[in-house]
């Protein structure tokens, strides 16, 4: 008896259970349909909500100037083709970093410019040179790099050959007859060279020059004061350069910079006094100055200049022997 009221109350129990179970399965799946079926229609409306508040609210926050200027940032900036050289060697830059340099702004909107083909010719240019200033309209800056060495807390020039260690005293010139009358810059030749050509071919002229020299000309011509520091910086690390290119980049750093602009000359005259025991020794010194002039007053009217640089040496020498004469030594 006792089994047969039990296997009734068992039985109606596993129905009731089987029937709670399938009402909550059922349940959950009314529900996770009910969700799915209520999501799929609000998330794109929350979407496109989310996207009508951003547009509104960020454009009513965002001035209308400076909207303008991020949808004028994003068009792509005109190219323009340059002529460059007496062989016309063809160059293209973007408009916008050529209005960097003041001088190519002022020639983008005068008549200079061929509007329709939009093409600049500088016949007057050396390729070589105008490489090194777009390249630096491009990085803010042209190879070799100047880079900071922070073991050493000095500046140097990107793949320089290391040279042996010097002390920063003032920079000699050691005959050489295979270049001209010395090369300065360093108390003794270099172990190994630098594997940075420090000059330039100049087919105006036919002559070597100094690389950085050229470059800030060409840097005072397109009014970038920054590349004419970035020049005389580097060009204050080049070291082992001969007499004759010495003199040759002075020459022309004088006939290519006008006289209200002492920085590039005064390194070159500070270089010279420097050295002046070995430029007073050098041909090459002698036969460059007595060119000067020769043309207008006859030959060996230059020979003036030399003989006053001579004069001028030794009274130099005369009062640092005799400072040094009067200065007691401490030891």
């Amino acid at each position: 008896m006792f089994k047969r009221s039990f296997r009734p109350r068992d039985a109606n129990a596993s129905q009731r259970d089987g029937a709670s179970t399938t009402m909550d399965s059922q349940h959950r799946v009314d529900k996770s349909a009910r969700l799915m079926k209520k999501g799929s229609i609000r998330d794109p409306q929350k979407l496109s909500k989310l996207q009508r508040s951003f547009q509104g609210e960020e454009g009513s926050r965002m001035p209308s100037g400076q909207a303008r200027l991020s949808d004028k940032s994003l068009a792509p900036s005109p190219i323009v083709t340059l002529t460059v050289g007496r062989e016309g060697r063809l160059f293209a830059a973007h408009e916008d970093v050529l209005c960097q340099a003041p001088f190519f702004e002022k020639v983008l909107r005068s008549n200079y410019l061929d509007a329709q083909n939009r093409r600049i010719a500088l016949p007057e240019e050396e390729p070589e040179v105008f490489s090194a200033v777009l390249e630096y309209l491009y990085k803010g800056d042209y190879y070799p790099r100047l880079l900071h060495n922070k073991h050493r807390n000095s500046w140097e020039l990107e793949d320089a050959l290391p040279r042996r260690a010097t002390p920063q005293t003032s920079p000699t010139i050691h005959d050489s007859p295979n270049i001209g009358g010395g090369r300065a810059g360093q108390p003794h030749p270099p172990k190994t060279p630098s594997a940075v050509e420090a000059t330039v071919y100049l087919s105006s002229i036919g002559q070597h020059l100094l690389r950085d020299t050229v470059i800030y000309c060409a840097a005072d011509r397109y009014e970038l004061e920054e590349l004419k520091r970035l020049a005389l910086r580097k060009q204050g690390l080049q070291s082992g350069i001969d007499v004759g290119t010495i003199l040759r980049s002075a020459q022309y750093c004088y006939a290519h910079t006008p006289d209200s602009d002492s920085r590039l000359r005064a390194h070159y005259l500070a270089l010279i006094i420097r050295c002046r025991k070995t430029f007073k020794r050098s041909g090459t010194m002698q036969a460059e100055m007595e060119k000067c002039g020769s043309d207008v007053y006859g030959e060996g009217s230059g020979k003036l200049f030399f003989d006053l640089f001579v004069a001028m040496c030794n009274h130099l020498d005369d009062v640092i022997d005799a400072s040094n004469a009067r200065t007691p030594k401490t030891i």
